[in-house]
């Protein structure tokens, strides 16, 4: 049984309104993206997020409607499942509420729009009008207010009444805007009719009521038509008072037509564009964008009501343009598919963008980079959030690389300013409150400064205070009890009072020593003299030295730390003999030795004992130079270390900093190339990463104009901040300006590898072209790039290891390309390309070899290469610089991606589904390489990819939204029955994917699910495919159903109506053996007695504890 979660929800958005929603004096921007709607409010920095919800079908159609009961207006959706319904806003519940339950317009005997879904308004909102199928109009009247109408029935729409229309090829469609003499609706539709010409129709609507059960009736009666437009005509936009009419955008002119006389103005454009959406102004101006990502300003020129031309400026550059909203005030929201949604603002001199709404769609191709599992006594722990996905995503000029973890966010509170090379900082109360702080003191190489706040959050910098002395760094500075502050510099040690700054108590180092490292708790504190000798001072005897001692076998000493949950003790760190001692603070006598490392490699760079985990021991942290963190809990009383665990967060040692939280546990941050925050949660310590990467220190910052905040400085500036409270998906963005078509990931290199497809417009002519780059993991600086052959486009992209014409095996990069035009049978489609890269991390042709078909996917299988070609899958053997055939294998249609296992290559083919072939090397002289068929899935399925899960199992996804698990019956009777591949696993996921890759994940052994692979999708989502343990299977199918049958969705759509598999040839009442995982973490938020009457029906004598304890860790692994 197969499990599926969301790890980065869909980004993509299509579709876009503003309308008064949520309150009937304020407009709200509603977004759909695939199969959720957000909500967002303005404010004056951009948008900001109100609410979001999730639909059970992906939305097709978004309009809104007013009903004259209603104070707000209703959002009508429409779904691809063939459903529409109705959504009003609860204030009370502050939650979007089902309005009009969904009807379903699905009809098996009309044939599905060729174009797009479209819902139109008419603009006195009497009726509307949707386009689902072709040749056919299906109307739907507003119910408005009348004496015979419950208030229930007067916020509703009618029945649904189809019209046969007898135009097909719908490019656009709308209501045109009714003057004062007209008594029915009018609409426009443009189309092309058989003859490919591009026409325009205008259409009268006729509706007469039914009785009592009777939709009623309607025709669209034809007024006139035209077919004398343009080849490019995309779009019609209606133009209201005092003008009337519509526009025609084509791409090389720009048509007004009158509804009343026909009239007509043609004007053509200065450049050439293909127009993609457009937004409405006032009454002469309007926004539109062409598929380059322009935005231009479109204003109608008029004399005495009648229109005598136009003027069209080009505003700026934008995210190519999915759907446009103007927001007002000259705010426009840019909705987008292939780049970043935006807010811009229109200026003078152009646009400004206000705001940037990360968008990873469509995700063409992405690559997993994991940071542990690098030996076998590490651990990674999958839920930790240090793996790291980097997507190629995005088109052409919004093409881009993303990088997306899953971790802590940190929101930006104020910047203190530019200040470079800050060693550490230290919180500080001037009025001696050891949980507040008003003081923030930043450490240099030669000085200390110090930053006082106001309760209204006013800086200002002091050059005194306290008796601080600021003219050295500082080591250490902390509040300690009796109104006094602890200051270590370099060369001296002092206690000061803070009321008059007096000092109360000094030492200093004596015989030209330095003190390197300081660490205290309220009694003691402990200093490093020279670097190898420590000193234990009484804080409360006058900076008394209670002990004293020099290590000579140890080494010097790199780390310390006295901490505050074991105040007994001190826990110092060495750099010769790699270990790590437990010391007596009174005494500084050795408790305990551990050794770290056996080659003596590994040093400990940084220490903490905190307390993570509620009613367990305290956590001991030890950050070791190569970049390992290693865990262990240690006895309060005993000091004795136990349940020792080392996880790699990245190649350099971390800097530890406690960070309190409200519940009295502490997280603690890890300054490292991957900065991450420790904390625990439930029993486990979980590793997140954290949005502050190049943060150099840190400190915890709990002041009254900044509650619960940390400052953070850079190497370029010191800021405050808040830290999220949860783990949350994060994502880095590179532009490249291009599509990236491939990306693939060498850990030996640190870079990757990536096929980019360039396309601009030169003098109206479309230039397009292809290059594979090679480019550095961490900066994503491009090192090297290969351009490809004119009218040649990357295909498919792999990094591998290959026998080199022998048994060495190489590291190279593969490359798979195609030619956009050709003629003929037996030209040259595509190339194989094989680069080697030195240690200069430079590409170098190595190996071409040209072939008959288009190399769609790659693969590597023994050190061999697996090639799917046009009805070919081929193994090539390499011999530098050549190319060897090796074996063949004839598919059905045309192979479009792989998956190798063992000996077994998976082959998604294009329209029938998924066969497995085994290769087998030859085993004596004379003898050859060979490919046979061992299993086949006999179903037609439009595969769009396919991954190994399991033994003889299998992913596939296809072209209309679905998954599929497949094994194959090894255990059948017959031959033919072993050779089948049995669906074993279905659902609907609704979203297309584009690729699935398996991870290896090492799971425990009381693991409810088994992670096994990421899949990435057009509509920008990315999940994460498990195995559910067999143990588990019947609770969570229980689980499932119970939740399904009790958690409405928006429209009150049926849950297994939405996630039963659905395609051309068939459709299933609900999922297979499948658990939406999204739908069982919905368990959370479910009240005490549902869950308790949740738990009845699941039966299986799991209490409401037990069940949300499991349900918690299913959401913690992604």
């Amino acid at each position: 049984m197969a499990y599926l979660a969301p790890i980065h929800r869909p980004s993509s958005v299509r579709h876009a309104l503003k309308a008064r929603l949520l309150n009937p004096d304020e407009e709200s921007l509603v977004v759909a993206k695939a199969n959720r709607l957000e909500i967002y409010s303005q404010n004056e920095d951009g948008l900001l997020l109100r609410h979001t919800r999730t639909l059970y079908g992906k939305v097709t159609m978004l309009a809104k409607l007013q009903f004259a009961q209603s104070p707000t207006e209703h959002l009508f959706v429409g779904t691809d499942l063939y459903m529409y319904f109705t959504l009003s806003w609860d204030p009370e519940n502050q939650q979007l509420h089902t309005q009009k339950t969904y009807v379903d317009q699905a009809d098996k005997t009309s044939r599905d729009s060729q174009t797009q879904d479209r819902c139109l308004v008419d603009p006195t909102g009497q009726y509307m009008a949707l386009q689902l199928f072709d040749g056919i109009v299906t109307i739907l009247p507003l119910i408005s207010k009348g004496k015979k109408k419950q208030p229930s029935e007067a916020l509703a729409l009618g029945e649904p009444v189809p019209v046969r229309i007898a135009e097909f090829f719908i490019r656009s469609s709308a209501f045109l805007y009714p003057r004062p003499t007209d008594v029915q609706p009018r609409m426009a539709i443009l189309y092309a009719d058989n003859n490919e010409r591009i026409c325009l129709s205008l259409k009268v609507l006729d509706y007469s009521p039914g009785g009592a059960g009777d939709p009623g009736s309607a025709s669209l009666g034809s007024q006139s038509n035209r077919d004398d437009l343009q080849l490019g005509a995309s779009h019609v936009i209606p133009v209201p008072e005092p003008s009337y009419g519509l526009l025609i955008l084509a791409e090389t002119s720009i048509t007004y037509i009158g509804d009343s006389r026909g009239e007509s103005l043609t004007e053509p454009l200065r450049n050439a564009a293909i127009f993609v959406a457009w937004a409405h102004i006032d009454s002469q101006r309007w926004l539109l964008a062409d598929d380059t990502g322009r935005l231009y300003l479109l204003m109608l020129i008029l004399e005495e009501d009648k229109v005598k031309g136009w003027k069209l400026d080009v505003l700026g550059m934008t995210s190519r343009v999915t759907t446009l909203v103007y927001l007002g005030n000259g705010l426009v929201f840019v909705g987008s598919h292939q780049g970043d949604s935006q807010v811009v603002r229109i200026q003078k001199q152009g646009i400004q963008v206000l705001q940037n709404l990360t968008n990873v769609a469509p995700i063409l191709d992405f690559t997993v980079m994991d940071m542990g599992n690098r030996g076998e006594k590490h651990s990674n722990e999958y839920s930790s959030g240090q793996a790291r996905i980097v997507t190629g995503s995005g088109a052409f000029q919004d093409g881009s690389l993303r990088s997306i973890r899953s971790g802590v966010g940190m929101e930006e509170q104020g910047l203190l300013g530019d200040m470079e090379n800050i060693l550490d900082l230290f919180p500080l109360s001037s009025k001696g409150a050891q949980n507040q702080a008003d003081i923030l003191a930043a450490t240099f190489a030669n000085e200390t400064r110090v930053f006082q706040f106001s309760a209204d959050g006013e800086v200002e910098e002091m050059e005194e205070l306290m008796g601080l002395s600021l003219t050295e760094g500082s080591l250490y500075i902390s509040n300690i009890p009796t109104n006094h502050l602890l200051q270590a510099t370099h060369t001296q040690v002092r206690i000061l009072d803070l009321e008059s700054g007096m000092v109360t108590a000094e030492w200093s180092a004596q015989d030209a020593h330095t003190i390197t490292v300081a660490s205290a708790n309220d009694n003691r504190l402990v200093i490093c003299i020279g670097g190898s000798e420590a000193l234990a001072l009484d804080l409360n005897q006058s900076l008394r030295i209670s002990a004293r001692r020099k290590f000579s076998e140890e080494g010097q000493i790199a780390c310390m730390h006295v901490p505050s949950v074991c105040p007994g003790i001190c826990i110092t760190g060495f750099w010769q003999s790699s270990s790590v001692m437990i010391m007596n603070v009174d005494s500084l006598e050795t408790i305990q030795r551990i050794s770290m490392s056996e080659d003596g490699v590994a040093v400990p760079r940084s220490i903490i004992l905190t307390q993570l985990i509620p009613e367990e021991p305290p956590t001991l942290l030890v950050a070791m130079a190569n970049g390992e963190i290693v865990t262990f809990s240690m006895d309060t009383k005993s000091h004795a270390l136990s349940a020792g665990k080392a996880t790699i967060l990245g190649t350099q040692g971390a800097t530890f900093k406690t960070l309190p939280r409200s519940d009295g546990m502490s997280s603690v941050f890890a300054i490292c190339e991957h900065t991450s925050l420790i904390y625990g949660f439930e029993g486990r310590i979980i590793y997140a990463a954290i949005t502050a990467e190049d943060a150099s220190c840190v400190c915890p910052f709990n002041a009254e104009a900044y509650p619960d905040a940390v400052a953070i400085a850079t190497p370029r500036d010191l800021r405050i901040a808040l830290a999220d409270t949860e783990r949350t998906t994060h994502v880095q963005t590179l532009k490249f300006g291009e599509t990236v078509r491939r990306v693939a990931y060498s850990p030996q290199l640190k870079a990757f590898g990536i096929g980019t497809i360039y396309r601009d417009i030169e003098d109206g002519y479309e230039i397009v072209k292809s290059y594979f780059k090679l480019a550095d993991e961490v900066m994503f600086k491009e090192l090297d790039t290969f351009a490809l052959n004119e009218d040649e486009l990357v295909e498919s992209c792999i990094r591998a290891v290959l026998r080199d014409g022998s048994d060495k095996l190489v590291e190279r990069f593969v490359v798979g390309t195609a030619y956009m035009d050709y003629e003929g049978q037996d030209v040259v489609r595509g190339r194989i390309l094989v680069f080697a890269t030195g240690p200069e991390r430079r590409l170098k042709l190595v190996s071409k070899l040209t072939v008959l078909g288009a190399c769609r996917a790659l693969g590597v299988i023994d050190g061999n290469i697996v090639a799917a070609l046009v009805k070919t899958v081929v193994i090539y053997g390499l011999n530098s610089p050549e190319l060897t055939k090796l074996a063949t294998y004839r598919t059905s249609t045309a192979p479009i991606a792989l998956s190798i296992s063992g000996n077994q290559i998976a082959i998604a083919d294009l329209m029938k589904s998924v066969s497995v072939i085994s290769y087998t090397r030859p085993t004596t002289p004379g003898s050859s390489h060979t490919l046979s068929e061992t299993a086949r899935h006999f179903q037609t399925v439009w595969a769009t990819a396919v991954a190994h899960v399991d033994n003889h199992t299998w992913l596939e996804s296809d072209a209309e939204g679905n998954l599929m698990v497949l094994r194959q019956n090894v255990g059948g009777i017959t031959p033919d029955d072993q050779r089948q591949l049995q669906t074993i696993s279905e659902i609907r996921l609704g979203e297309m994917v584009n690729k699935i890759q398996r991870v290896e994940v090492e799971s425990s052994s009381n693991a409810v699910v088994m992670p096994r692979a990421f899949m990435g999708t057009v509509e920008g989502s990315i999940y994460l495919f498990a195995l559910i343990t067999p143990s588990k299977q019947d609770l969570l199918m229980r689980l499932q159903q119970a939740i399904a049958s009790r958690v409405q969705s928006p429209g009150n759509v049926p849950f297994n109506t939405y996630r039963g598999f659905r395609n051309a040839i068939r459709q299933s009442e609900e999922p297979y053996r499948f658990v939406d995982g999204e739908l069982i973490e919905k368990f959370l938020d479910c009240s005490s007695s549902l869950q308790e009457s949740i738990c009845e029906e699941v039966g299986a004598k799991v209490d409401v504890e037990e069940m949300r304890t499991m349900v918690e860790g299913l959401r913690r692994i992604h």
